[in-house]
């Protein structure tokens, strides 16, 4: 049975995150979705890394962007991963996995990631298995101009009800809201207007149960897939 949640950056519980030995494992759990996070190196190419910076994650310092594919290869995690392409994600996780794909745009910090995201989800050929979000909602309108076809959805940190005019506006199918601002009236206005309503990120066992149990039309994003995937066969089989 395939497992309805999205594996935050792989599996980042039990290996480096945003690495394709961690999306693998999530893919080994049967997960239905991926969510991974894209930033652009100095040379264009969209790396799958969560941070501006190779800082936290990797033995390297500075930033993606400084950095050219070929250098930002010979950097490695705490467990010897290297950073991966988006295209090496997308090819992994192909018929297998639909992915989320964040992009990591801030302002103008990254000047054609939109563009650059969209030729390589074509190259692999993924249109209808994967969507496109971000917290900056100006570069998921540039992703809807470019495409009117490719899905896309927004990050929002607080419910709120402006955001729907928006979502309308530019045909956003899902919207992604950190778990705690969740009410009725906010579920039920998402499933009014069909929108895949995401909670982002629950970790905490008592809270997946509590989402799975008064909103099982709710997807979660989560960091503990094994905690998660027992929760919804439990819940799944009564």
């Amino acid at each position: 049975m395939s497992i309805v949640g999205l594996a935050h950056r792989g599996y980042p519980k039990k290996y480096p995150e945003n690495t394709l030995v961690s999306f693998q494992a999530a893919l080994d759990l049967s997960y239905s979705h991926l969510e991974l996070d894209v930033n652009l190196t100095k040379d264009g190419v969209p790396v799958v890394i969560h941070d501006p910076t190779v800082n936290r994650t990797t033995n390297g310092k500075g930033l993606v962007l400084d950095y050219t594919w070929e250098e930002l290869q010979k950097l490695r995690t705490n467990a010897e991963q290297s950073i991966p392409t988006l295209e090496q994600v997308l090819s992994l996780a192909k018929g297998r996995a639909r992915v989320d794909i964040e992009l990591k745009q801030s302002g103008s910090l990254y000047t054609g990631i939109e563009e650059k995201v969209l030729e390589v989800i074509n190259a692999c050929d993924v249109q209808d298995q994967v969507f496109v979000t971000s917290f900056d909602h100006y570069s998921i309108q540039r992703m809807r101009q470019l495409s009117k076809d490719i899905e896309v959805g927004l990050v929002i940190y607080g419910a709120t009800p402006s955001i729907f005019d928006f979502a309308k506006e530019i045909d956003a199918k899902y919207i992604s809201v950190k778990y705690i601002y969740l009410t009725d009236d906010y579920v039920r206005l998402c499933e009014e207007k069909g929108i895949q309503l995401i909670a982002w990120t629950i970790d905490a066992e008592a809270d997946m149960r509590q989402i799975r149990k008064q909103y099982p039309g709710v997807w979660v994003c989560t960091n503990e897939l094994e905690k998660w995937k027992a929760c919804f066969l439990e819940t799944a089989s009564k």
